[in-house]
């Protein structure tokens, strides 16, 4: 099972190499891993846990196709347009600072790949020099992935670990907005360096407008701030009820797609536009990234069958005789981010490392370590920030880092040479506030 995965592993890491589809092997992996643990593992409760585990990653699934259609409906009105169409400043370096502090909080409500799109295609309307405008972009890389970090609904991996209990949404916030932020001034400072401080020149903008023109202003303003608001509902729904998240957000895409229902039907410039390109949900959902939600299932799915047979437990146990620091194992973790898909490294962290109750932690030996794994102990916010930032460490570590990879053709060298040295610098103050968090202010 542990060969399996690994080759798995290795052809999804090799994807741009292999030309083979990461999805398609990470369903093909998950099948093979759960048929062998069948026929040769003699459990005869493997129908039970499947069903366990499949229901356990379908929560997953369900909120992040609600998540993904909510966030392609505001950007079918266009609603992202207001934003960028706030930003009027020409000189570079104050361009440079806005820019990476509005993708550090988009990116909290949003997902870190969405944001990135949308800044990286801004840019091209402001900055014409290629070289500078690679700068920004590796900016925005590191912003959407450490605004990401801080978020409860902001990455995958922050999904994941919420939805499973290890974190809470007030706690992730409260520990993680400072390390977060400082692991994008400090890149940001470094990377205004290289960018000169004068005015950058108009840009001949002959792209179409990022919105129908049948559909104004004020609706644009109104569908961004109804569309965020939906998705902060979703934490806010699961601190009032108790129940899974998945709820909540089931909850705010019914509103959302009643809403643009009743606006299409109402708005006669909508309603006399092409069918197929009314801004509706129905429209919206053909559109959904299925190849990356059926990565989810088939990497969630394969960690889960290394889960159920022990594997990752052993692991654990070898880690805590072995390593023993919080801070060195969620540490590495966060290079390795840089170099494979953090999704599956976080999903084995959950299962080497189920979350400790009060009991577990006096029953342990070394009681102060086994207090790091209790909710919002120090290790999954650790965990979080580490999976998160250092994904930024290569342009290839990231959905964020590959999307602006492949939209500005940003060679891996130059990144490695210009990005890399400033994103670590900012990966390292952010775990040293942890430590004085933790350590120091007793948070």
């Amino acid at each position: 099972m542990i060969l399996i995965f690994v080759v798995g592993y290795l052809f999804i890491a090799l994807e741009h190499k292999t030309r083979i589809d990461k999805s398609a092997i990470a369903l093909l992996m998950a099948g093979a891993i759960w048929t062998l643990f069948s026929l040769l593992g003699n459990d005869p409760k493997i129908q039970h846990e499947l069903v366990d585990q499949l229901g356990d990653t379908c929560e997953i699934l369900v909120f992040l196709i609600g998540a993904m259609t909510i966030v392609d409906l505001i950007d079918s009105y266009g609603g992202f347009a207001v934003i960028t169409e706030h930003i009027t400043t020409r000189n570079k370096r104050k361009l440079l600072w806005l820019i990476a502090f509005i993708t550090f909080f988009m990116s909290a409500a949003l997902d870190n790949m969405t944001t990135t799109i949308i800044m990286v295609m801004m840019l091209r309307r402001l900055i014409p020099d290629k070289t500078e405008r690679w700068i920004f972009a590796g900016v925005i890389v590191i912003a959407a992935n450490s605004g990401g970090a801080w978020s409860p609904i902001g990455d995958v991996t922050t999904i994941m670990l919420w939805m499973r209990g290890n974190v809470s949404a007030a706690n992730l916030s409260a520990n993680l907005l400072i390390p977060c932020m400082v692991s994008v001034v400090i890149p940001t400072l470094i990377a205004s360096r290289y960018v000169a401080n004068n005015n950058a020149q108009p840009v001949a903008d002959e792209s179409p407008a990022p919105y129908p023109q049948h559909i104004g202003p004020r609706l644009r303003k109104f569908m961004l701030v109804v569309g965020v608001l939906s998705l902060l509902f979703v934490p806010l729904f699961k601190s009032i009820t108790n129940l899974p998240p998945y709820m909540g957000m089931m909850i705010s895409l019914g509103v959302m797609w009643i809403l643009s229902e009743l606006i299409c039907y109402r708005k006669r410039s909508i309603r006399n536009m092409e069918e197929s390109i009314q801004p509706r949900v129905t429209k919206v959902l053909k559109h959904i990234d299925m190849p990356t939600i059926l990565f989810f299932l088939g990497i969630l799915m394969a960690v889960g069958a290394l889960q159920t047979a022990g594997i990752l437990s052993d692991m654990a146990d070898w880690l805590d005789r072995n390593v023993h620091e919080t801070f060195a194992i969620a540490g590495v973790i966060g290079i390795l981010s840089s170099v494979v898909d953090n999704v599956p490294l976080v999903a084995a962290c959950m299962g080497m490392y189920p979350v400790a109750d009060a009991a577990a932690v006096a029953a342990n030996a070394d009681p102060a370590f086994a207090q790091a794994f209790v909710q919002d102990g120090l290790f999954w916010h650790l965990l979080t920030f580490c999976a998160g930032v250092g994904g930024s460490l290569l342009i290839i570590g990231s959905a964020a880092g590959v999307v602006a990879m492949g939209l500005e053709r940003i060679n891996f060298a130059w990144y490695l040479k210009r990005i890399s040295l400033p994103a670590l610098a900012g990966y390292l103050a952010g775990i040293l506030i942890i430590w004085i968090e933790h350590s120091l202010i007793g948070i």
